[in-house]
């Protein structure tokens, strides 16, 4: 998470103008109907916002304007589909400001970032996965979760220190030549937390995962006789 100091006006304009269209793209392809009518999906999404709020008040704010927190968003996109989990992180990021843990003016670069970045890397993977078909589970398992989460956060962290050294106005740390070994201390346990979430709703709760197969991967082993 950046903080709207160590943000240019243009970059801070540009970003809430993409964060709204992005907005305004998953709301019209949200199922509303079905929404409204299943309770079951009202819950998953509320307890899903509360949940993202949570993790991301868990976070290291530096002197220097940036903030590193984990996402989650990989295992809302998995569990929400794409639309809602881009409603759902815009609902969580609303919380932290009204806490005075965001800043408005960043809120559309910040959204960008820690919402629709990893809901779309996630989503591009998902469905990378669902055209090959596969009848393993574990497929789903490692490359919708563990290894979309860790490709996001690399995404995401690639992206916000290109965007601070497009606009100039953070002081880059001296150590940045050393940058690519911290990126693993990142990646990691981010995709550990997404993969171990996804793995228990596949085991206990495999209907809440609207971007997982059942008749696919829950079928029994066809057997010759």
């Amino acid at each position: 998470m950046i903080s709207a100091q160590v943000l240019s006006s243009t970059s801070l304009t540009l970003g809430w103008l993409a964060y709204a269209a992005l907005l305004l793209w998953a709301a019209s392809r949200t199922r509303w109907v079905e929404l409204f009518s299943d309770p079951r999906r009202q819950h998953l999404l509320f307890g899903t916002v509360l949940a993202l709020f949570a993790l991301w008040m868990v976070r290291r704010d530096f002197d220097s304007g940036v903030s590193y927190h984990f996402l989650g968003m990989t295992a809302v996109t998995l569990l929400l589909d794409w639309p809602l989990a881009m409603l759902g992180g815009c609902l969580a990021q609303l919380g932290l400001l009204a806490l005075g843990r965001q800043d408005l003016a960043a809120l559309g670069i910040n959204g960008l970032l820690i919402v629709a970045l990893p809901v779309l890397v996630t989503e591009a993977c998902a469905t990378r996965v669902e055209r090959a078909q596969p009848r393993n589970l574990f497929v789903y398992i490692f490359c919708s979760g563990f290894f979309a989460a860790a490709l996001a956060t690399l995404v995401c962290l690639l992206a916000g220190m290109a965007l601070l050294w497009l606009d100039g106005l953070f002081a880059m740390p001296e150590w940045l030549g050393d940058f690519i070994g911290y990126l693993w201390l990142m990646m990691f346990p981010e995709a550990f937390i997404n993969g171990t979430v996804i793995s228990a709703l596949v085991v206990f709760c495999p209907e809440w995962l609207e971007t997982f197969n059942r008749t696919r991967y829950l079928q029994a082993p066809w057997k010759e006789d």
